[in-house]
């Protein structure tokens, strides 16, 4: 079963942000890993690395898939622009 953890912890990664934020980044974690549950996971010769997820209007946050942990791992939050 995959899950998602904030990378090093939620207090470095989201602290200070608004709850709406960060409850849509936690669910789009959520959705991240439901969808790595059902996929096939990491193939060879296939680039990997940090994705760039967006998030709400002009947002977005940085995701690690590692498919040896079966972990998402949430790396950077930036905010929308009105959120700053």
């Amino acid at each position: 079963m995959w899950r998602w953890e904030y990378d090093p912890d939620a207090e470095h990664v989201v602290r200070g942000l608004a709850p709406h934020v960060v409850a849509e980044v936690e669910r789009l974690a959520g959705e991240l890993v439901t969808l790595a549950d059902v996929g096939e996971g990491a193939r060879r010769g296939v680039p990997g690395g940090v994705r760039r997820i967006p998030l709400l209007a002009d947002g977005w946050f940085y995701a690690l898939p590692l498919p040896r942990a079966r972990l998402v791992a949430v790396l950077r939050v930036v905010p929308p622009f009105a959120e700053m």
